[in-house]
């Protein structure tokens, strides 16, 4: 069940990462450039290295299902008014979501045992709902990088997630599934992210968010860290 890793989880940390970023818009360019040093640091975090490599438990699935629910039900609530409020009405935010996977997902583990609340998650939660009314660009930097994230390094981590939950006798996860190739996906998302209608200050802005999005899963990894 388990691996050794001899490369980063997701196409954000490799060497190819240049390369690909030439198909990419100036406003997925300059988030890449911005997130590139947050994302090196959130992959090589202890519960990113364990579920890699096979090594996480069951609970610390759990523990990341519950925690992760109410963010994606903030997200898929409030995003789609906010991107279309900037101009971006057409985002495969249907297909994106990952809301009803969750539920499903978490009636699976609903006999794995509870672990503490996520005080990460709720901090997470709050942060999100301020911004659906204080500042929707920033809102969707969050969005971008949990969706960004699942369609990409989500895909590697899949089947060591599920294999672990396989060897306690658990059925596979729906989290990290698509109903569209994933690679169509990545592209509708970089495209409708270079519709927004921002000024100077709100692309700045959603740069830093971007940063600050990683901020809050690399606080809950830590506290899954813990569970360990």
């Amino acid at each position: 069940m388990t691996l050794t890793p001899k490369a980063p989880i997701s196409e954000h940390a490799t060497a190819n990462d240049t390369r690909q970023h030439r198909g990419f818009g100036p406003r997925v360019r300059r988030l890449h450039a911005r997130i590139g040093q947050a994302h090196h640091q959130a992959e090589g975090m202890d519960f990113s290295r364990a579920l890699l490599e096979g090594k996480a438990t069951a609970p610390q699935l759990a523990a990341l299902l519950r925690a992760l629910a109410p963010a994606y039900a903030l997200l898929e609530e409030l995003t789609p008014t906010a991107a279309a409020g900037l101009g971006a009405r057409d985002l495969p935010w249907a297909d994106l979501a990952r809301t009803a996977a969750l539920g499903h997902d978490l009636a699976l583990v609903e006999s794995v045992p509870a672990t503490p609340d996520s005080a990460a998650a709720a901090a997470w939660c709050a942060h999100l709902a301020r911004l659906g009314t204080q500042a929707p660009h920033r809102l969707l930097a969050h969005a971008y990088v949990r969706y960004g994230g699942d369609l990409s390094g989500g895909q590697q981590l899949a089947p060591q997630a599920n294999a672990i939950l396989a060897a306690q006798g658990l059925p596979a996860l729906s989290f990290w599934n698509f109903g569209r190739p994933t690679i169509a996906l990545k592209q509708a998302l970089h495209e409708g992210f270079e519709r927004l209608q921002l000024n100077a200050k709100e692309e700045e802005e959603l740069l830093d968010e971007a940063e600050a999005a990683f901020g809050a899963t690399q606080a809950l990894l830590a506290e899954l860290d813990t569970l360990a």
